[in-house]
């Protein structure tokens, strides 16, 4: 039989607006103190404070009593607290089967964050190349009516002055565009096509 383990736990919100912050917080210990596996027997919520961004902080300390080991892993897993402090017992024993649960669990865990990160890396370079079409159309159609430098392209487009130089020398080494005194023009060389 597992006994009970006492614990602190500090779960952090971070984000915007302030009254957004202050709902989600109080959400997310709600949805901790539902669950069964779960006995909160104190909490206690910090101020929201801004910080040096424009983002606010918050966080609730919480002290809990589990089942067993098993259920502290799970809450681990599955609320991501910032601290967590084994207040009892002193010692707690594993079995081979509960240590191969928790390796388990583990990895069954890094699966689906990788598999998340490798998604969103997908879905970040399909933008990333379909606004390169889309800002490599624009700067055509820009420079297919009138020269201009810099500044005037970049007030056009709204991309910052570094990025679309950068942008417009990949466009020149292609022969697509050329420049002359700071100012830039199609190429008439080359017809522009779309990929």
């Amino acid at each position: 039989m597992s006994e009970k383990i006492m614990c602190r736990t500090v779960i952090e919100v971070l984000g915007k607006p302030r009254e957004h912050i202050e709902e989600v917080i109080k959400g997310y210990i709600k949805k901790i103190k539902e669950d069964e596996r779960f006995t909160v027997t104190r909490e206690e919520f910090a101020e929201i404070k801004k910080q040096e961004s424009e983002l606010w902080a918050t966080f609730a300390e919480l002290e809990m009593e589990v089942e067993d080991i098993q259920h502290l892993i799970s809450f681990c897993f599955d609320y991501m607290p910032s601290v967590l402090e084994i207040l009892e017992p002193t010692k707690i024993t594993l079995t081979d089967k509960g240590f191969s649960e928790f390796f388990n669990d583990l990895q069954a865990k890094l699966h689906g964050v990788d598999m998340v990160a490798k998604q969103v890396k997908m879905e970040n370079d399909s933008l990333k190349m379909n606004m390169g079409k889309l800002l490599r159309n624009y700067l055509t159609i820009l420079l297919g009516k009138n020269e201009m430098d810099i500044e005037q392209l970049r007030k056009f487009t709204g991309v910052k002055e570094d990025i679309l130089g950068d942008y417009l020398d990949r466009l020149i080494d292609e022969k697509i565009v050329k420049m002359e005194n700071g100012i830039y023009c199609l190429d008439s060389k080359k017809l522009v096509k779309n990929e």
